[in-house]
């Protein structure tokens, strides 16, 4: 049991150091597709228009696994959307057709990306969420004041309209420098490219486009690796 434990552990560095491994065929597969579906569409089997996609859904599926076989596939518009959440924010929400290739994406490469981030990140993030965030606040804050016996400050921030303004350029050389499949970095380009947003007033932005499907599949992955360069 030892041996196979420091062979697994010794697996995990060399692919840390070398990058993702995986095959652009793992996330076009039509068994990926078919289980990518049944996780999307669980909570969503009243929305309309995932209805009018399960309606014919081999129909759907198939035609869109050869585009992504031929190479031809290209991402669809956007819907927009003004919610509050709780404060008021607009979001965009790709069709449903785009949302199932970016959950695709999202089963085969959010293991990898998660072994990236620090431990502390919490957002989008299987076994971690709100409560855990506020938890391990509770600590720090324990700590921070010798158990509640002195005075500590927190610093509450926000970064505006972060998902609204990944810059194209950074990201895609980002994930070049994990995923070295070819057919795969140019599905993520197909992705990133499909929506963008005016600049903003100030010039720090030359380019402002997000990676992010609203429901946080595609961007579950992305937005952490983003923000802990910043």
């Amino acid at each position: 049991m030892h041996c196979k434990i420091e062979a697994f552990a010794r697996e995990r560095e060399r692919e840390s150091k070398s990058g993702l491994l995986h095959s652009y065929d793992s996330i076009i597969s039509l068994a990926n597709l078919l289980d990518s579906w049944r996780e999307f569409a669980r909570d969503k089997k009243r929305q309309e228009e995932v209805m009018g996609f399960s309606a014919h859904l081999m129909d759907n599926v198939f035609a869109l696994r050869r585009e992504l076989v031929a190479r031809t596939y290209r991402h669809g518009g956007y819907r927009h959307a003004r919610i509050a959440d709780p404060k008021p924010r607009d979001i965009h929400i790709a069709s449903v057709r785009d949302r199932l290739v970016h959950h695709a994406i999202y089963r085969v490469l959010y293991h990898h990306f998660d072994q990236q981030f620090i431990w502390d990140s919490y957002s989008c993030r299987k076994d971690k969420g709100t409560h855990r965030a506020f938890n391990r606040f509770r600590e720090y804050a324990r700590d921070a004041s010798y158990n509640h016996s002195r005075t500590v400050w927190v610093l509450k921030c926000d970064i505006r309209k972060f998902f609204a303004n990944i810059d194209q350029e950074i990201l895609t050389s980002m994930l070049a420098d994990y995923v070295s499949d070819t057919s795969t970095l140019n599905l993520f380009r197909t992705i990133i490219s499909s929506f963008s947003t005016p600049p903003l007033s100030f010039s720090s932005y030359r380019s402002c486009t997000p990676f992010a499907s609203e429901d946080g599949r595609s961007r579950s992955c992305e937005a952490p690796k983003v923000a802990s360069h910043l």
